[in-house]
Parts: structure tokens; C-alpha cells; sequence
């Protein structure tokens, strides 16, 4: 078996070597899951919920320790580290309530009775990204298992470390085995033989639009069940009547968080004419001061390191030709770095402005009414998220609905809470996570019809 080195992409050093599956180790994984499926399916609603409970509670219980992985593997800053290890904890707690509220239907017929029963689909592959790998981990695997279902899970290969640690931690907390199984590997092996393994019934794969397509065209071949989600070039809507001061506080959260490494980084700045050039007086402050650092060695970082080399350059070659305006400070010697950076564009057509450029770079642009803004935030393949800065209830209501994207928050940049549902729009994405209705995308709905006229009626 090869293995693949794990790097700290903050010092370039090696943090571990981990064993990387190939197709037959896949297909083992599979098959262990697919031995457990029948057992677990019958396991009843309140016992199932009792274990996703204690298996939230060891999460809890390693807490540190996870988030302390998480800032050496992926780079991530103290803080958020911790509440993404906090969010798996959460996102199993709400789930455990499921099993025992995953309600059919009793539907009005002539001649019988009707009802519907929510059935697992049995084996689940969850294909996991690299840029967020605790909590969308969490967010595949707590309704999948609460819906009866049995789990394969392959991390990203540059961040695998939280996803073996909590297959782990399943274990410990009493889950059988078979039920999770973390599969590290790379995708063209572990997370091919996911979409093609006619034992696995539905895959979850968040990632690249690129990539999506293809898992979609192998997933279309044998119609198995599905959800993406992809890309995103989300738009942040300043009017001249929002508060700009709270705004412009707020827009290099939006973009630089994770170093800009998010789908729903808001890397398209729409400001409304009127106040173009008083908001960017307020802006560049705001993005000089962003604290870039190495996160295990500064609590007080607000930004670490890209995750790769490769993610570094690909980011840098976006700005060899932009016209920056702003930047922050980054530190010297080793480590994936790319300062906080403010580009204005002239045109829509620029690549920077168009493409998910994955790294912390925001691109501002004038316009000039409503209709406008609406227009440009609208001009892009994807529709992941996006924010609108207004004092005016109804603008902000407007622009909402008219903005095509699956996640929108008014005066604020909050994408994610785990009871209420996230997904894209075109390119973004297909079928959505989290929210009550997340567990309903993990099982096949069942339609039975009982017949109760007397023989005697019809003879």
C-alpha cells in the first residue's frame, strides 16, 4: 500500500504519512459497510439516537485535540478549528433526534389506506474536500447514519488527519463497525471507485464544479443518487444605505476567512457609485490590519496559510496582472502565504472577477441602481451565497429574491447553521445539506397501499 505525506502548510514540515487506499482496499471498505447496512437499518429510532448522542459527546470530549489537528493539517486558525470541531458535535446532536422523528405519511385513498415509509439507502460514499474537512465531514455523515444508513468516507488527501480521528472516535462511542469507515486516498481511486461500486447507493460529494460534473456522469450511468456541492463566486451588495462603517468591518471576514479557501467567500464586492470611493477609504484599513500568521503560533492569527504550494501558486498567478489597491502584511521564510489582497476590475471579463479564484483575493466593482446589482451579482455560473448590506427592509427583500443563489444574508455574512438548509443554484451545487429536511435526501421513500373493502362488497 503507498502512503501520502501529510504537510503542515504553515512550516512546509511533515506532520504524518498516512496509508493511501487503493481499489481493492475501496472495495473492502465497501463491503464492510455493506455487511453492516442490514443491522443497522434495524436498529431501533431511540437506540440509534442514543449512539449519534454519545458519539457527539466523545467529539466533545476531544474537542482540543481535534481542533489542534486541524490547525496542523489544514492551517486553520485556533478559533475556527474549534468551532469546526464544535459543529461535527452539533450537526451529530441534531441529527440524533431524527431517527425517531423520520415520519411517513398517511394519505387519503379510496378503497384502503396509504402510507409512506422513509427507507435508508443502504451504503453511502462521502467524498470530503480539503478546505473545511471537520464539519463537512459532519455534515454528510450525521443524517446519513440517523437515516439508517451505513457510511464510506474518503478525506481529501491533503487533510485526512480529522476524518481517521473521528472514524476513531465512532467506535469508541459505540458505533458497530462497518457503519463509518474513513477511506484515505486519492479521488481518481478511492473516490472513483465510490461512484462506480454498485454496492454504494448514494455519494455526497462536495468540491470543485469540475470535478462535481464528472462524479455526476458517473453517478447519471447508474443512476445513483446524488448531491453536490460545488463552486462559488459570491457577491457581497453594499448600498449607499447600509451602515458602511459595519460593512466595511465586516467584508474581509467574508473573503479571508480560511485564506479565502471557501465556496461561499464573497470575492465579488458590489459598492453603489454614490459611495464607491467612501466605502474603500473605509475598506483598505480593514484589510491592512487582517493578521496573517502561523495559527499554532499566534492565537491571535485571523488568517493562515493557503494548503499547498500548488494552491499558493495558482492564487498568485490571478494577481501577477490585476490592479491591486490594498494588501495585508504576510510573514517571511516558509509556509503557503498570499496577502490578504483588494483588486479593483474594469471589466466583468476579467478572470479574476469571473473565475473562483480560492484564496484571499476580493475583487470591487461600481454600480449604479438596484437592477444593476441584481444584474452583475447574477453574471456568474455559480449561485452559492452572497450578502446585501441595506437599511431598507424592502430593498433587501428584493434584491433576495432576485439574486439566484441558494444562501443570502442581509447585513451580515453568516452562510452556515446546521438546522436550516444550504445548497446552490446552477453550477453551485445540486440537492442541499443540513437543515430538518437533510435526513429525507438519505433514504428511498416507500409507497404502500392496503386494501380494506370487504370481499362481500364486490361479490
Amino acid at each position: 500500500m503507498s502512503t501520502h505525506q501529510v504537510i503542515n502548510p504553515a512550516t512546509e514540515e511533515l506532520v504524518a504519512e498516512i496509508p493511501s487506499a487503493d481499489e481493492a482496499g475501496a472495495d473492502q471498505a465497501v463491503a464492510g459497510a455493506a455487511a453492516a447496512a442490514p443491522a443497522w437499518a434495524e436498529v431501533a429510532p431511540g437506540e440509534r439516537a442514543r449512539l449519534l448522542r454519545s458519539f457527539a459527546a466523545v467529539v466533545d470530549a476531544h474537542l482540543d485535540e481535534l481542533a489542534e489537528l486541524e490547525v496542523r493539517n489544514a492551517g486553520h486558525t485556533r478559533g475556527n478549528a474549534r468551532w469546526e470541531a464544535g459543529n461535527v458535535r452539533d450537526v451529530l446532536n441534531y441529527y440524533a433526534g431524527t431517527p425517531e422523528r423520520l415520519l411517513g405519511k398517511q394519505i387519503p385513498v379510496a378503497g384502503g389506506v396509504d402510507l409512506t415509509f422513509h427507507e435508508p439507502i443502504g451504503v453511502v460514499g462521502i467524498i470530503v474536500p480539503w478546505n473545511f474537512p471537520m464539519p463537512i465531514a459532519g455534515w454528510g455523515l450525521a443524517p446519513a447514519l440517523a437515516a439508517g444508513n451505513t457510511v464510506v468516507l474518503k478525506p481529501a488527501e491533503l487533510t485526512p488527519l480529522t476524518a481517521i480521528r473521528l472514524g476513531e472516535l465512532a467506535l469508541e462511542a459505540g458505533l458497530p463497525p462497518g457503519v463509518l469507515t474513513v477511506v484515505p486516498g486519492q479521488g481518481s481511486v478511492v473516490g472513483r471507485r465510490f461512484v462506480e461500486h454498485p454496492d454504494v447507493g448514494k455519494i455526497v460529494f462536495t468540491g470543485s464544479t469540475a470535478v462535481g460534473k464528472s462524479i455526476m456522469a458517473g453517478c447519471a450511468d447508474r443512476v445513483k443518487r446524488l448531491t453536490l456541492e460545488l463552486g462559488g463566486k459570491s457577491a457581497n451588495i453594499i448600498f449607499a444605505d447600509a451602515d458602511l462603517s459595519a460593512a466595511a468591518a465586516a467584508a474581509p471576514g467574508a473573503v479571508f476567512d480560511n485564506a479565502g479557501q471557501d465556496c461561499c467567500a464573497r470575492s465579488r464586492l458590489l459598492v453603489q457609485r454614490s459611495v464607491y470611493e467612501k466605502f474603500l477609504g473605509l475598506l483598505r484599513p480593514a484589510i491592512a490590519n487582517v493578521r496573517v500568521a502561523d495559527p499554532a503560533a499566534d492565537a491571535g492569527a485571523d488568517m493562515g496559510p493557503l494548503i499547498s504550494a500548488q494552491q499558493r501558486d495558482r492564487v498568485r498567478a490571478y494577481l501577477d496582472h490585476a490592479q491591486i489597491d490594498q494588501q495585508a502584511a504576510v510573514p517571511d521564510g516558509p509556509g503557503f502565504w498570499v496577502a490578504p489582497t483588494l483588486t479593483r476590475v474594469d471589466s466583468t471579463d476579467e478572470p479574476i472577477w469571473r473565475e473562483e479564484v480560492f484564496g484571499p483575493v476580493v475583487s470591487v466593482l461600481p454600480f449604479d441602481d438596484e437592477d444593476e446589482a441584481i444584474a452583475l451579482a447574477n453574471d456568474t455560473e455559480y449561485g452559492l451565497s452572497g450578502s446585501i448590506y441595506t437599511g431598507d427592509v424592502g430593498r433587501a427583500l428584493r434584491v433576495a429574491r432576485g439574486v439566484r443563489a441558494g444562501n443570502l444574508s442581509v447585513n451580515s455574512h453568516a452562510s452556515v447553521r446546521y438546522w436550516t438548509p444550504f445548497g446552490g443554484y446552477k453550477q453551485s451545487g445540486l440537492g442541499r445539506e443540513l437543515g430538518p429536511d437533510a435526513a429525507h435526501g438519505f433514504t428511498e421513500e416507500k409507497n404502500v397501499f392496503i386494501a380494506t373493502d370487504r370481499k362481500d362488497d364486490h361479490e
